[in-house]
């Protein structure tokens, strides 16, 4: 362990402050208040293919309130609401409770990540703005490092200087027997940081590289942002993002949808179909995920506190980690 717990609580401070203010400046953002739950027929939430969020009532609301999953639609919502202007943007901390999430060294049922949005216009839907915009954000993890290991000489750099390409298509035929973890972990061992493009539609064996929602993200014009993790031996993602949907992408991702069931949507789709949504590019960088892999830490339970099951404690005793 480079980093006691002390000091390791000191440097998760400085590298949250010296990446968001990178990520703001390069991406021209302003900070946001984010909400922590919303109200169930805003259809505002994400759904994550199906999981049901935390939930509860209160009094004097009829609807249910839900515990965020993540903030893609509501930020596209935020910034028409509050007039921002095309290339104007704004990013928020986002803390998420996701019950379903399967629990290990890198995922956790809390999330807490940097949500971003931005005002783009329809000339920027194409892959290669989506590319420009990704070799921002992964400048702005450069800058950290560099940063965080001035302050702390002990850790080591590990980012490679450049992010490689490649979209799932061509992934899957370099790795055509393998499963889509199997070809994260293939392709980031050998390029370090690689940007997996066009995530959602199906392969060649009639599966999408993962599952994406159909309501957010243009499957197009999509990706994360994986890197690998010497400690751990594995593919991370830090980052999942792309260009949003329009009318004829969200259509499209709903198997075309009929004229007959657009009445039976929530607000949020009707006003993409509409087209009363501003045209934006975002996602979500994990904040954790970021900490635990500058930090070179092994588990994420060392940067952020939560519960963990007893396979995850016996782990962590018998590797003599520290779970916050």
């Amino acid at each position: 362990m480079k980093l006691n717990i002390k000091e390791t609580q000191y440097a998760i401070e400085k590298l949250k402050n010296i990446f968001s203010k990178s990520l703001a400046q390069k991406l021209n953002l302003v900070r946001v208040s984010a909400p922590l739950f919303l109200l169930h027929n805003s259809g505002l939430n994400d759904t994550l293919n199906g999981d049901q969020p935390v939930s509860f009532k209160v009094k004097n609301i009829n609807d249910s309130i839900e515990i965020v999953h993540s903030l893609a639609k509501w930020k596209r919502y935020a910034l028409n609401k509050y007039k921002f202007n095309i290339y104007e943007g704004i990013y928020t901390d986002m803390n998420a409770i996701r019950k379903k999430e399967l629990i290990d060294n890198n995922h956790s049922f809390y999330v807490d990540q940097w949500d971003w949005e931005l005002i783009i216009n329809k000339d920027n839907r194409n892959i290669n703005y989506l590319k420009k915009i990704v070799n921002k954000i992964y400048s702005s993890l450069l800058i950290t490092e560099k940063e965080i290991n001035k302050i702390y000489p002990v850790l080591s750099k590990k980012l490679k200087n450049k992010v490689y390409f490649i979209d799932s298509l061509e992934l899957y035929k370099l790795y055509p027997n393998f499963t889509s973890e199997e070809r994260e972990y293939e392709i980031v061992k050998k390029w370090g940081s690689v940007f997996i493009m066009k995530i959602g539609n199906k392969l060649p064996n009639n599966k999408p590289h993962s599952n994406r929602a159909k309501d957010y993200d243009d499957w197009d014009l999509n990706g994360d942002l994986i890197i690998y993790d010497e400690i751990n031996d594995n593919a991370l993602e830090l980052s999942s993002m792309g260009i949003r949907v329009n009318k004829e992408s969200l259509i499209r991702q709903y198997d075309n949808l009929p004229q007959n069931e657009i009445a039976n949507i929530s607000d949020y789709h009707r006003s993409i179909i509409n087209n009363s949504l501003p045209l934006t590019i975002g996602g979500g960088i994990g904040q954790s995920r970021i900490a635990m892999f500058l930090l070179e830490k092994n588990h994420i339970g060392e940067v952020q506190v939560s519960v963990w099951d007893e396979q995850n404690q016996k782990i962590a005793k018998d590797k003599k980690i520290s779970l916050l």
